[in-house]
């Protein structure tokens, strides 16, 4: 669970990056899953666009896709949200706020 400090520290970090993970009308399938957890294993931090043509709720999907992934949501804005899983071995976070 993120505070409300990494959560903004977080936030800022991916204003820089674009969507890796694109969301379909085919919503959290286990395919977008298993791609969005090999892109957190690589990166740390997505960013995700759900497509016009997904009429789910996006804030849904996002939460999906976190449980499944065992990640955390730190945003939801438009029809993009952000995801974070630390990585277990040399993190590119190390200067995350604590609290």
């Amino acid at each position: 669970m993120l505070t409300s400090k990494q959560r903004a520290y977080l936030r800022s970090k991916a204003t820089k990056i674009e969507p890796v993970l694109m969301i379909g009308k085919g919503g959290a399938s286990p395919e977008v899953v298993e791609s969005a957890n090999e892109a957190l294993e690589a990166r740390e931090l997505i960013k995700a666009k759900v497509l016009d043509n997904c009429f789910e709720d996006i804030r849904e999907i996002a939460h999906t896709i976190a449980e499944r992934t065992r990640s955390d949501v730190v945003a939801v804005i438009g029809r993009k949200f952000v995801l974070f899983r630390k990585a277990k071995e040399k993190s590119a976070f190390e200067d995350m706020p604590k609290n």
